[in-house]
């Protein structure tokens, strides 16, 4: 038995390499037993797939793959393969990042969330609004991981004020375990932190809290232990809600615009602005619903929401509102380089929602058609930032012999944005659409939708729904941006095969993979939020569970009213014609469904 358990421990060491030894050797058979191109292409594609869902290679490295492999296999020449890896997608993106590493080096994102705070108050139901409602915004900009890292220490710091000391709730919430074991009484409450003295104003605090018996704290304390699990569980939720508002909030949204425009070159109905019209609505419904549930579940919801009560808790909100009020004014005044960079920021959103919003004109029809696209746009903004000075430029320093002659600094340097850009993501973009390129050319996403006709006896509305939890539900195990690389041109091959238009079964699936809220190791936010210390995995399953649920309903609700009119998608459009379907899909009938 020892020796059993020996070397199961020494395989469990080196479970990656195995995983990269064996991998390879199990799905060699594809190559002998499908069609030859198809075959070779779908052995590559899940090779990626369990390396990427194992990370038994590092993401980047894994989306490097079909450069090696698609030229050697005969699925791709090389010159097809590379310049996937920096199409304009991946400019825009960059550009996002570069702004976003801006807004961070000036600190313009931490007084934003603090204005925000000091706006909502500090009941907790709308305290955890305030903090759901910084975070979705920030992170449209901001990637989700560094939004939910700035969050989580400002949500902390309010909650030591409102409720006291972490480790002294905790002992209060035993205390009911304790004298039921016979275990001897300790009067924690009668001993109380410096935090949780500062909580409670005037010398009658104190008497107040002796007054209570040891099952009123225990009460007491349980219900301020969920208040701060909502408050911890509610920030990285919002980031990965907030982040498919934009098509720079998250990866996946990019993915579906590389993969839009391999598939279907003359479809141009998705851009910065017409998506942001689509999804910023659905992000505040699903926000909304989230924060319902989430306060109902953690305690937030009760009569004090809407009624001043003056107790205890009265006396602990002013003192967080307090702590709110003093960090902000401890910013100062905006200072020269902070309104640059907000300045900046608006103009970036403006001319990305201006440029093509198909429901007026944009100014894109000053230039030649087809010729600017968001990238361009994204990148001449985010240019100006390393030439726009930090410190307010005068006129008088050219005459003045004895000011300062040092260079002067702009509003970002090359090294802070080479330090804050997570290049290896970018690479995972490339490596996604190289991957779709791969499928598409060899034919397999075609023979593979082929493969799906079951689902053609589904109504396409009820088909949204299946989709939209299988990827929501896939993507709790693996990286979001692997999931819809993986999924997304098999979704656009089923759609063809159904006549059914490929956005209402692609948007909805791209939205649905930011969706992973049930696990610790879903999403980076989900992790940093769990490392914390006050989340167990049960209580993400519990609130996730539900979260999916309300997110899949929020996006079916979506695609099937303001969507379908949006993008007329009760119609099969031209730019999805048989022209543009690989060989396999014009050999098949089509199924028409009337919707």
């Amino acid at each position: 038995m020892e020796t059993v358990s020996t070397l199961a421990k020494k395989l469990w060491s080196v479970k990656k390499q195995l995983i990269i030894f064996l991998t390879p050797l199990i799905l060699l058979p594809l190559l002998f037993g499908l069609p030859e191109k198809e075959g070779k292409c779908l052995y590559v594609v899940l090779l990626m797939a369990v390396f990427w869902c194992t990370e038994a290679l590092p993401l980047a490295v894994t989306a490097m793959l079909p450069v090696c492999l698609f030229p050697t296999m005969g699925i791709l020449p090389s010159k097809t393969v590379c310049p996937q890896y920096f199409l304009d997608t991946n400019f825009l993106f960059l550009s996002g990042l570069v702004m976003a590493s801006a807004i961070e080096e000036w600190g313009l994102h931490r007084r934003i969330a603090l204005k925000v705070l000091k706006i909502v108050g500090v009941k907790p139901a709308w305290l955890i609004l305030g903090m759901m409602i910084t975070t979705a915004f920030l992170s449209m900009w901001l990637s989700n991981t560094a939004t939910t890292a700035m969050m989580l220490p400002i949500a902390n710091a309010i909650l030591e004020s409102l409720f006291g000391d972490l480790a002294t709730l905790k002992e209060n919430c035993k205390m009911k375990g304790d004298l039921e074991a016979g275990k001897p009484q300790v009067n924690l409450h009668a001993l109380p932190s410096e935090k949780q003295i500062l909580s409670i104003d005037g010398p009658d605090g104190m008497e107040q809290s002796d007054g209570r018996s040891p099952e009123e704290i225990r009460s007491e304390s349980e219900y301020q232990m969920k208040v701060w699990k909502g408050f911890m569980i509610c920030i990285p939720y919002a980031a990965s809600i907030g982040g498919t508002a934009t098509l720079t909030g998250t990866a996946p949204n990019l993915v579906l615009i590389g993969q839009l425009k391999s598939y279907f070159p003359e479809c141009d109905l998705i851009n910065f602005g017409s998506w942001f019209a689509f999804s910023f609505p659905l992000m505040v419904l699903f926000l909304i619903l989230a924060w319902l549930w989430i306060s109902f579940l953690y305690g937030g919801l009760n009569s004090r929401l809407f009624v001043k009560k003056q107790d205890g808790r009265a006396h602990a909100e002013k003192k967080a509102q307090a702590v709110i009020e003093d960090d902000y004014r401890k910013l100062g005044p905006i200072n020269f380089a902070e309104g640059a960079i907000g300045f900046f920021f608006i103009l970036f959103a403006v001319l990305l929602f201006t440029r093509d919003p198909k429901f007026v004109t944009g100014w894109a029809t000053f230039f030649n058609k087809g010729y600017v696209s968001d990238a361009t746009t994204g990148v001449i903004i985010v240019s100006i930032l390393f030439i726009f000075p930090s410190q307010k430029p005068s006129l008088s320093w050219w005459y003045d012999s004895r000011a300062s002659n040092t260079p002067y600094v702009p509003l970002l340097s090359w090294k802070k944005a080479q330090d804050s850009v997570p290049w290896n993501i970018i690479l995972l973009l490339g490596g996604g659409f190289a991957m779709a390129k791969g499928c598409e050319e060899s034919g397999l996403a075609a023979w593979l939708g082929a493969y799906l006709q079951p689902i053609a006896q589904v109504p396409p509305a009820v088909a949204v729904m299946l989709i939209t939890a299988f990827v929501a539900c896939f993507t709790e195990f693996a990286s979001n941006t692997a999931t819809i690389i993986i999924f997304l041109p098999v979704i656009a091959e089923l759609a063809m095969f159904l006549t059914i238009n490929p956005l209402y079964f692609m948007m909805p699936a791209t939205i649905g993979c930011s969706f992973a809220f049930m696990l610790p190791v879903s999403t980076p936010p989900n992790s940093i939020a769990f490392a914390s210390g006050h989340l167990l995995v049960k209580d993400m399953v519990k609130t996730g569970f539900v979260m999916n649920i309300l997110g899949i309903l929020s996006v079916s609700l979506a695609i099937n009213t303001w969507g379908r009119t949006m993008f007329s998608l009760d119609t099969y459009p031209d730019w999805a014609r048989p022209v543009n379907m690989s060989s396999t899909v014009q050999s098949i009938q089509p199924f028409n469904h009337t919707r």
